[in-house]
């Protein structure tokens, strides 16, 4: 959306802060609002009836979060919980179905967002079917130090701060699998791990083991 837009939405809005950890959209409740993210990062989940937590995305700076249930009139699909401090602005309902009453193209950048994240999805539930665990490990790790990567004396720092859990949920495995396969990855010295998160040391160890499940 334009700048023109994108002041008219943000206009609409009133600031929210969530500290970390803390949920800013939970999965099934009525959707009032959307969430305008102006800052820090959130995880985007799914829980199945079992417990287990699928991580569907992370969402930052610029992203809007809760748009797909408010233009659906349905509950939430998802639970948005942030991952650090995350400054952002609400939009209720009625403000945001004036906006997209009186400005179309919002309304249509909305939908193109909808479709990308559709098509995203898509391209990677076909991806990750044809790969096992550590091939689906390899390649989420490579997109994180690229999407939150921060370069450090060791190697590459991986800032989102995701636990193994939600790791294990964003490739489809248990935290079990997930553990032992970074334990591997530790002792190859592809990765270590601490306190400060994970630390990639060789990338493009992760990257041959990406192509070898795609090849």
């Amino acid at each position: 959306m334009d700048a023109d837009d994108r002041q008219a939405l943000l206009r609409s809005g009133g600031p929210l802060s969530f500290p970390a950890r803390q949920i800013l959209l939970r999965e099934h409740e009525p959707s009032t609002h959307v969430l305008i993210i102006l800052s820090g990062w959130a995880k985007v989940t799914s829980a199945a009836p079992n417990g287990y937590e699928a991580l569907l995305a992370l969402r930052g700076p610029g992203d809007i979060v809760g748009e797909q249930a408010l233009l659906s009139g349905r509950p939430r699909g998802a639970t948005v919980t942030a991952l650090e401090r995350v400054e952002s602005l609400a939009v209720d309902a009625e403000h945001f179905g004036a906006l997209l009453d009186v400005r179309p193209t919002v309304a249509r950048k909305l939908l193109a967002l909808t479709a990308d994240r559709t098509r995203d999805s898509d391209r990677r539930r076909v991806q990750f079917a044809s790969l096992g665990v550590q091939e689906r490990l390899a390649l989420l790790l490579l997109e994180l130090i690229r999407t939150h990567g921060e370069e450090s004396q060791d190697g590459v720092l991986v800032t989102a701060g995701l636990t193994q859990s939600e790791l294990a949920g964003s490739v489809g495995a248990s935290r079990e699998a997930v553990a032992r396969l970074l334990k591997q990855l530790r002792e190859r010295g592809v990765v270590r791990t601490g306190r400060r998160g994970i630390v990639v040391v060789r990338p493009d160890v992760l990257r041959q083991m990406a192509r070898s499940g795609n090849g």
